[in-house]
């Protein structure tokens, strides 16, 4: 019997095969901390529910006595794996218990499994997997379902699925956000069937620039899908006759009307990261190299949305650590790699 047992998933939403192996946990362990991922992001059709809601969904999914053996953890995607295997450290370490002997409880189901690995130090519970249910079979019969069928779409899946995710699923579907998570949805269909017949699955590039002045960034309000509503750098595909420096200046100039003095931004450039994980946009793989300008205490520039952008404002860097769940796809994390808004060590 081990002390703890850590289960770590998306539960996006939880299933049948979830519930197996968090009772394997529970058979294994004194305690068992689940550690729920993808945690204070905005919603995505790959990511519709908050932490807290899948957090709900395990505590109503086991009994009152396996529910108070149960700590349910959030943790961020930081599309950074080393930085994410700390930060679910981290998130364990905060529990008073946590020194003593822990299992790690999992199985390898495909490449989404590998960060079994990243724990040598804890015992592993390899299990088989229970089932054949999968949570983006489930989540594309719900976001597919036609006005006013989200019962009878899920309605192969309900033995799969425990009354409590039922319920949500059915619940949710009345909300205007899930009227959102639809287009979206579909519109990524579309996307990605328009490249379907490829050779090979393309490799997008585009551009983002992460404007700073007088302890401001500038920041873009989207006007459609993907993200549609949400907050992002100003940027774009490359185009096949710029350069990244070329298509970054016009993706400026066109999504906030910023007056651009090109050799004022050289001069203003502090550096170009390239943001490269392969989940970071629902699109494709997508790699984005952001320009980091810096215009120091120079007067605040107007600007105004324009293009694929509906708004385009400048936000305090202190207000953006609460504007995390408003934010498109990683764009909250360039901010923070490049800004330092998440404390060292931060894991909830």
């Amino acid at each position: 019997m081990h002390d703890i047992a850590i289960l770590i998933g998306r539960f996006q939403p939880v299933h049948n095969g979830h519930l197996a192996l968090l009772h394997e946990a529970l058979a294994h362990a004194r305690r068992v901390i689940v550690i729920v991922g993808s945690a204070h992001q905005a919603r995505t059709p790959k990511n519709p529910f908050t932490w807290q809601e899948r957090a709900a969904l395990l505590q109503a999914s086991v009994s009152a006595d396996e529910a108070s053996r149960l700590t349910v953890l959030p943790v961020r995607d930081y599309y950074d794996e080393p930085r994410w295997a700390d930060a679910v450290r981290a998130a364990v370490a905060t529990q008073a218990e946590a020194a003593g002997k822990i299992a790690l409880v999992g199985h390898f189901k495909d490449e989404s499994s590998s960060y079994l690995a990243a724990f040598p130090d804890w015992a592993l519970l390899r299990m088989p997997r229970r089932g054949r249910m999968d949570s983006t079979v489930l989540r594309d019969a719900w976001l597919g379902a036609p006005a006013g069928g989200a019962a009878q779409a899920l309605a192969p899946y309900l033995r799969e699925i425990p009354p409590a995710t039922a319920t949500l699923l059915t619940q949710f579907a009345n909300t205007p956000e899930y009227t959102a998570l639809q287009e979206e949805w579909q519109m990524l269909r579309d996307y990605r069937a328009a490249w379907a017949n490829t050779p090979w699955p393309p490799v997008f590039v585009t551009v983002d620039a992460l404007l700073q002045c007088r302890g401001q960034v500038l920041l873009i309000q989207r006007g459609r899908a993907p993200g549609k509503g949400l907050w992002a750098l100003p940027g774009g595909f490359l185009e096949p006759h710029d350069t990244l420096w070329q298509s970054c200046l016009r993706e400026l100039r066109e999504e906030t009307g910023y007056a651009l003095d090109e050799n004022a931004l050289r001069a203003a450039l502090r550096q170009v990261t390239v943001f490269d994980h392969p989940g970071r946009s629902q699109r494709g793989r997508t790699l984005t190299h952001v320009h980091h300008f810096d215009l120091g205490h120079a007067p605040l520039p107007a600007v105004r949305g324009g293009d694929d952008a509906a708004h385009a404002q400048w936000h305090p860097i202190g207000d953006l650590p609460a504007m995390e769940a408003l934010l498109f796809e990683d764009h909250f994390h360039i901010l923070d790699r490049c800004l330092g808004l998440l404390p060292t060590g931060t894991s909830v």
